[in-house]
């Protein structure tokens, strides 16, 4: 039972990678870089959500509905602003940008909000700590399933965003081939800009979840994107679903890894991510990626 019970919890975090982890495959698949800074702001609106609770006193998960919209204006200027310009110098440019991007949102976070740990659990209520038992040693937290429900629902409704919608067909077509894209009349610039405000949405609703279920920092960021990157490395890069499954295998390999010893769990997701890595998957990665 308790194999089973890990296996259950790793599924729920694996809801909460998969969060962190569809923005930044969203941004890959459109624009064909790797986000950086994607950690950074799911920590930055995570910041946000707790300076509206500190300031009104409001449930964390009633102050995300006016942060959704600041971050998504945020994302949209700092693509017209910052990375546009980056993706006319070629492949790096975009990657070094973003880099320089995560230090100086680490930095700025830093000085306005000290490097001291926070968190929202409490704030949200006691939801965030109960849970249905099944036995005496398997329980379904609540939290978990929440979080893995919004991870489903974001990432269905992307998925028909793409699939369905005059705004998602232009996105693909400009993932597909932006210059002849612009030539039907398909504004690449905005696709871009649009396609950043919705990452960077995602990534907040991702640092509200994170807020709740665990703690944060400043410095939270580099560690989100890196549970991030694996998740969408193992699902495939360019699958919205495949980030799911991507960030499920992820989180039960961790706490798999934890019921054998704590010290493995995130041991466990890394090995999982490097097995990925080696394989066909990782080589043909390495082939689309490798320069002409």
């Amino acid at each position: 039972m308790t194999w089973i019970n890990a296996v259950v919890q790793g599924l729920f975090l694996g809801g909460l990678y998969a969060l962190f982890a569809c923005g930044l495959s969203l941004i890959f698949g459109v624009m064909r870089i790797i986000n950086l800074a994607h950690g950074d702001l799911a920590v930055a609106g995570a910041f946000l959500i707790w300076t509206i609770n500190s300031q009104f006193g409001l449930n964390p998960f009633v102050a995300l509905l006016p942060a959704l919209p600041i971050m998504l204006v945020v994302g949209y200027v700092l693509h017209r602003t910052v990375l546009a310009r980056s993706l006319r110098g070629g492949a790096l440019i975009p990657l070094l940008t973003t880099f320089g991007l995560s230090i100086v949102i680490q930095n700025a976070l830093l000085q306005g909000y000290s490097p001291d740990v926070r968190s929202l659990g409490a704030a949200a209520g006691d939801w965030t700590t109960g849970s249905w038992r099944l036995t005496d040693q398997l329980s379904v937290p609540y939290i978990g399933v929440c979080t893995l429900a919004v991870a489903c629902l974001v990432l269905g409704g992307l998925q028909l965003l793409l699939r369905r919608t005059a705004f998602g067909r232009e996105m693909r077509a400009t993932a597909q081939d932006a210059d002849t894209a612009a030539l039907v009349g398909i504004p690449a610039a905005s696709i871009y800009a649009r396609a950043t405000a919705i990452a960077v949405g995602t990534a907040t609703l991702a640092g509200a979840f994170l807020a709740v279920h665990s703690t944060f920092d400043a410095s939270s960021g580099p560690t989100q994107l890196i549970f991030a990157f694996e998740a969408v490395i193992i699902g495939g890069i360019g699958s919205l679903w495949g980030t799911l499954a991507g960030g499920v295998v992820l989180g039960v390999a961790q706490t798999v890894g934890a019921a054998i010893d704590p010290q493995y769990s995130i041991l466990a997701g890394h090995l999982v991510f490097l097995i990925v890595l080696a394989g066909p998957r990782g080589r043909s990665l390495i082939t689309r990626s490798a320069p002409a």
